[in-house]
C-alpha cells in the first residue's frame, strides 16, 4: 500500500470529520436516536417483556441495539454519498490526482471513528438501564471491534447505494426501508419462536449474526434463545459468521463502490 494512498485516504477521512464537526445537529440526531431506543426498550419494554426461562429482556435487547446502531453505516454512507454526488463534490474530488479508493475508504474510516466515540454514551446508557458486561475486558473489546467492523462494512455498502440512487431524496426514501432489515433480525426478539420460514430468514440475516456475536462476546447471551435447537449455522457460530459476512460483503461492495465512484462522477 503506497504512502500516497495512505495520505489520500487520511485526507478524505479528515474531510469527513471536519464536515461532521461543522454539522453538530446531524451528529446529535444520529447519536440521540440510539440513546432514545435504549431508554425506550430498556425502561418501557425491559420490565414488561418476558423471555423464556425468566431471562432479563434488557440483557437481551441492549447488545441488539448496539448492533443496529453499528449497522447504521448503511444509512449514513448512503445519504453522504448521495449528497456529494448531487452537489458535484465527487466530480471535483475525482479531478484530483488521488486514488479512486481513497474517497470511499476515507469516508468509511471517518464513520468508524465517529461510531467509536458514539459507543461510549451507548455503553453508559446500557449500564443505566441495567445491562452489564459479564465477560472479561478482552471479550468486551472484541465485541466493540466487531461492531466497528460492521460499521465499516455497511459504510461501503451505503456509499455504493448512495451513488447508485444519485439524489438525497431517493437516498432518504431508500434509507427508510432499511428498518425492515432490523425487524427481520434477532435484534429485538428471539428467532426461535418465529414460524419456520421466517425463522430461517431471520437467522440468515447478516445483522442477526453480528447481534448474536455481540451478545456472546459481551457475556449477554441467553442460553437456548439465539442458539436454540435447530438454529442455523450463523446462530451457533456467530463470531465466525460475522467475520465471514464482512469478508464477503466487503469483497463484493468495495470494488463495486470504487467502480461506481469512477463511473458516476465521470458523467
Amino acid at each position: 500500500m503506497s504512502t500516497d494512498f495512505l495520505l489520500d485516504s487520511r485526507a478524505m477521512a479528515g474531510r469527513q470529520l471536519r464536515r461532521a464537526r461543522r454539522n453538530p445537529g446531524l451528529i446529535a440526531v444520529t447519536q440521540a436516536m440510539p440513546l432514545m431506543l435504549l431508554l425506550f426498550f430498556g425502561y418501557v419494554f425491559g420490565s414488561t417483556v418476558a423471555l423464556p426461562g425468566g431471562a432479563d429482556y434488557r440483557t437481551y435487547i441492549v447488545p441488539g441495539l448496539f448492533a443496529v446502531t453499528a449497522a447504521g453505516g448503511l444509512v449514513t454512507g448512503m445519504l453522504t454519498a448521495a449528497a456529494d454526488s448531487r452537489r458535484g463534490v465527487l466530480e471535483r474530488l475525482r479531478s484530483l490526482p488521488m486514488s479512486r479508493t481513497a474517497v470511499p475508504l476515507g469516508q468509511a474510516c471517518a464513520d468508524v471513528l465517529l461510531t467509536a466515540v458514539g459507543l461510549v454514551p451507548l455503553l453508559a446508557v446500557g449500564y443505566a438501564v441495567g445491562w452489564r458486561i459479564e465477560a472479561g475486558a478482552a471479550f468486551a473489546l472484541a465485541a466493540a471491534g466487531l461492531l466497528l467492523l460492521l460499521r465499516f462494512t455497511t459504510a461501503w455498502i451505503g456509499f455504493h447505494l448512495g451513488m447508485a440512487v444519485g439524489s438525497e431524496e431517493a437516498a432518504g426514501q431508500l434509507a427508510s426501508t432499511t428498518f425492515v432489515l432490523q425487524l427481520l433480525s434477532n435484534a429485538y426478539v428471539p428467532a426461535a419462536g418465529l414460524p419456520g420460514w421466517l425463522r430461517t430468514v431471520v437467522e440468515w440475516n447478516p445483522l442477526s449474526a453480528y447481534t448474536t456475536a455481540t451478545r456472546e462476546l459481551f457475556g449477554s447471551a441467553v442460553p437456548g434463545l439465539d442458539d436454540a435447537a435447530g438454529a442455523a449455522w450463523p446462530m451457533t457460530h456467530p463470531v465466525a459468521a460475522s467475520l465471514l459476512w464482512s469478508a464477503v460483503l466487503l469483497a463484493v461492495f468495495v470494488p463495486l463502490a470504487v467502480r461506481r465512484y469512477a463511473r458516476t462522477t465521470a458523467r
